[in-house]
């Protein structure tokens, strides 16, 4: 008898592990970095071939700037050639592409491909794909709120419904599962509005080693969940 999966709508990955995989091999970060650029790409095709619909990634967060320079323009370039070298992936398999995160301090160069990528694939209908960039979860609320003041909006104005309408892309909903690898059990920021009920999923692979069948094991473990959404 064929097992009947839930598909999850919404799955967000904390990637973690990228210069333990590093080092463990002997290898520079960079080389690292690199292989979790590589299996982002095979782990967000084999969710969207299953069913699902968006998928977010923690590609940089607004406290990685307090890494080393060389390490930091090592992560700017692989965003770039996911923007420029590599935009022609999302729009042959047809992924719409959307960048979540503060603006500020960003590059030109990038801001101006980020614009680019997500015009070249806003049509794109066969997933989503989220990259949360230079991103916080604490500051997307708080950006929320300084928009809303912005209206003019009263205190009893404010509704968790008002707030959703305007944190970044609000068009990306909830996430139903977050999938953090490399053994760390922590939310590190990462979508602190969409994870008020989603699921948790620790993982103890070093995410460059994430495979194809990973995504499969996630789903199935999900299937097992009972969401009651506090009822």
């Amino acid at each position: 008898m064929t097992e009947v999966l839930t598909i999850p709508n919404h799955i967000g990955f904390i990637l973690d592990g990228n210069r333990r995989w590093a080092k463990k091999y002997g290898l520079p970060v960079y080389e690292g970095h690199m292989a979790g650029y590589n299996a982002v790409q095979e782990v967000i095709r084999a969710a969207f071939e299953q069913g699902v619909h968006f998928v977010s990634v923690y590609a940089f967060s607004t406290e990685n700037w307090k890494r080393s320079q060389d390490e930091v323009n090592k992560i700017m370039s692989l965003m770039l050639k996911l923007l420029m070298s590599d935009l022609h992936i999302f729009i042959e398999n047809n992924i719409k592409l959307v960048i979540i995160g503060s603006r500020d301090g960003v590059d030109k160069k990038i801001l101006e491909s980020i614009d680019s990528a997500e015009s070249a694939t806003a049509h794109n209908t066969a997933g989503t794909l989220a990259v949360c960039f230079n991103y916080g979860g604490q500051l997307e609320i708080a950006d929320a709120v300084k928009n809303i003041i912005k209206t003019g909006a009263k205190a009893d104005d404010i509704t968790p419904e008002l707030i959703s309408q305007n944190i970044y892309a609000p068009e990306i909903p909830p996430i139903d599962i977050v999938v953090r690898t490399s053994g760390e059990q922590r939310l590190s920021n990462f979508m602190l509005w969409r994870v008020a009920y989603s699921e948790m999923m620790f993982i103890d692979k070093l995410w460059p080693d994430m495979k194809v069948a990973d995504v499969t094991d996630i789903i199935k473990e999900f299937s097992k969940r009972s969401r009651r959404f506090g009822g």
